[in-house]
């Protein structure tokens, strides 16, 4: 395994490993150390080639975003907090606007919440390494891209770059990508993985934060926007600018006090998308999302210049245009 591999790439080769030594053997304390280790390294392998795929690091030059219309990153404050709710929510109002739309679904196929948000499975795509694949199924008239692995698991590293992504973009007028990853892990060092979708670029990407009412989601997400300063401070990623709130009609009482320095300015702007108690019990299927949720998300798509609206000016506040 490279030495040069990334600690969440290396700890995951691992688990990975372990994984199918316990498929192997069906014991919960495996000692087939052999398919461990092959695993593991296939695991490694994959995720090396992977990154190296990708722009370097240190690269002073942007992404080319040209291909994929409007790229509308949406990154979660923490687990749970809703961004696959929100991707599948904006991805709906578009293409039922008559908007040419490609989902991006950057999770392991395993924990996404875009799991089941296709009724079949479309073909696939060749990736950037024989084991890692993109998917592009359809929702309704979308195109969602999945990552799929031949592997046990997709590791941060194994996440292709943008453009392996092209090929299912076919012209449309707007990306909206889940960046289904440890939202702590992806600020640490964006330029890799999910987070190579943060990269600035022409057009410049548009990326949104997405947390709960409550004071612990605040302060995530505040955690999360100070991780990402560094990032910001050389020039190499576009911080989430907007606040997506899931699940309430406004803040609760003693809520937004808790917000930190950088989330603060935030809060004006923010959108509500209420509780809808489906997709509260059942998650994103391959129905449409409710309408409820899609009609609280149109001032935010107006804002994005996405759909035709009134123009905002700096300051004014659009949060209030929930349905209740």
């Amino acid at each position: 395994m490279r030495g040069d591999l990334p600690t969440p790439d290396v700890a995951g080769a691992v688990e990975a490993g372990r994984l199918a030594a316990a498929a192997e053997s069906g014991a919960n304390e495996p000692d087939d150390e052999d398919v461990a280790f092959r695993t593991a390294a296939a695991t490694g392998q994959a995720a090396a080639v992977v990154q190296r795929q990708g722009l370097p690091p240190g690269s002073l030059g942007g992404a080319d975003w040209s291909g994929f219309g409007s790229v509308v990153p949406v990154l979660a404050a923490s687990a749970g907090a809703g961004a696959s709710v929100v991707a599948a929510v904006l991805a709906d109002a578009l293409q039922l606007a008559g908007r040419r739309v490609l989902l991006v679904d950057t999770a392991d196929p395993a924990r996404s919440g875009l799991a089941a948000a296709a009724r079949a499975d479309g073909p696939v795509f060749d990736g950037p390494h024989p084991a890692v694949r993109i998917r592009a199924s359809w929702r309704a008239h979308a195109v969602l891209a999945r990552v799929e692995t031949s592997l046990p698991i997709v590791t941060p590293g194994m996440v292709p770059p943008p453009r392996f992504f092209a090929a299912a973009a076919r012209s449309v007028q707007a990306t909206i990508v889940d960046i289904g990853h440890d939202p702590w892990r992806v600020a640490a060092h964006p330029l890799a993985g999910a987070g190579a979708w943060l990269r600035v670029g022409e057009p410049v990407p548009r990326p949104l934060l997405v947390c709960r009412a409550s004071r612990p989601s605040l302060l995530h997400a505040e955690q999360v926007l100070a991780r990402l300063d560094a990032w910001n401070q050389t020039g190499t990623i576009v911080p989430p600018a907007q606040l997506v709130v899931l699940g309430t009609r406004k803040w609760p009482a003693g809520v937004a006090g808790a917000a930190g320095r950088r989330t603060s300015v935030l809060l004006e702007n923010a959108v509500f998308l209420p509780h809808d108690s489906s997709v509260a019990l059942g998650g994103i299927t391959a129905e449409v999302t409710p309408a409820r949720l899609r009609d609280a998300a149109i001032p935010l798509l107006q804002h994005l210049r996405l759909l035709p609206g009134p123009a905002h000016a700096a300051g004014k506040s659009f949060s209030r245009k929930v349905i209740h």
